[in-house]
């Protein structure tokens, strides 16, 4: 009975020790991916900000300007283009929505991006753009990956449409969470104006006509919990410009816009939540499922050799009755 028994556990110690790498290496790269069906939504505000007063054309300090970011993810185009690829994509349509203090609009900017499920790599498929305009994407944007590394990534910037690393700055701790810092410096870039322009009759081609351009730089910075591969926390240090052209009635530049922008406060609270929670979900699959089935599988396998031993113990031998001495 103790052998069969030794037997059984030996079984299950097999089982339990395939489970724990097959778990961690070939499960979790396959079950963990962003939702196509992802709706959020996060303000941004940049207080004692300057804005272009498109009126008089000067720039005027303004107590705050806020930036509103929406991402949602379009299921029926995901399904269409895995048919073509043949995996798990996501399609994100995006929206930058800036207003000034008055509520009214200063520039929105659209995006289509469109990335691996799993990897958050660049998926390159008809509809990808950025304001309307097709790009080709290289890079991160918005999302680092799952487990993600101590080291420089490739970040997609949407208003030059270029690709720029983003370096890993060091690892910190942000409301409890442990976080990996990263920043990223684009430097003063020609950038074209927006399709939908905040006063009525302008449009990009009429101000072309005038020789103005704009110009654009900014210090990105993001804290990312690194098992999820999401953001917590995010900067920017942004400035535009407008240089030239007879739009500026001979000044050589003016500022459009220059700010340090921030996430609000409830959007903080709200995505340290969330991604707490997330986070638990990956350590399970990572770390405390596969370490849990490992130490278990080690425990089965002692307490099988050790039964197993006892099996093959020699019965100590019976004692002889003494006989009856008889006369």
């Amino acid at each position: 009975m103790r052998r069969k028994t030794s037997l059984v556990l030996l079984a299950l110690a097999v089982f339990f020790a395939a489970l724990s790498p097959l778990l961690r290496w070939y499960a979790f790269p396959r079950l963990a991916k962003i939702p196509a069906n992802q709706y959020q939504d996060m303000v941004l505000e940049a207080k004692d900000a300057t804005l272009l007063d498109y009126g008089s054309m000067t720039a005027k300090k303004v107590p705050k300007v806020t930036i509103v970011q929406t991402l949602k993810g379009d299921v029926a185009a995901s399904e269409k283009i895995e048919k073509t690829v043949g995996k798990d994509v996501v399609v994100w349509d995006g929206l930058s929505y800036v207003q000034g203090p008055d509520g009214k609009m200063v520039s929105e900017i659209p995006e289509r991006y469109i990335f691996d499920a799993h990897t958050q790599a660049p998926v390159h498929a008809p509809g990808e753009m950025v304001d309307g305009d097709p790009v080709k994407r290289t890079g991160i944007e918005f999302k680092w990956p799952f487990l993600t590394e101590k080291r420089d990534y490739e970040y997609f910037d949407a208003q030059t449409r270029t690709t720029n690393p983003i370096h890993y700055k060091g690892t910190q701790t942000f409301r409890g969470v442990e976080v990996y810092y990263f920043e990223q410096t684009i430097p003063w870039t020609k950038v074209p104006f927006p399709k939908t322009m905040p006063v009525k009759g302008i449009t990009p081609e009429t101000v072309a006509k005038t020789g103005t351009t704009r110009w654009y730089t900014t210090v990105r910075k993001f804290w990312v919990e690194p098992l999820t591969g999401a953001p917590v926390y995010g900067e920017e240090i942004h400035k535009e410009e407008l240089r030239g052209g007879t739009l500026l009635g001979g000044r050589e530049k003016v500022t459009a816009f220059a700010g340090h922008v921030k996430m609000r406060e409830d959007y903080i609270e709200h995505t340290v939540d969330l991604v707490k929670s997330n986070r638990l979900l990956v350590l399970l699959m990572t770390s405390y499922l596969p370490w849990g089935y490992l130490t278990l599988g080690v425990l089965l396998l002692v307490l099988a050799l050790w039964l197993e031993a006892r099996s093959r113990r020699p019965a100590p031998a019976k004692a002889e009755r003494p006989q009856p001495v008889t006369a």
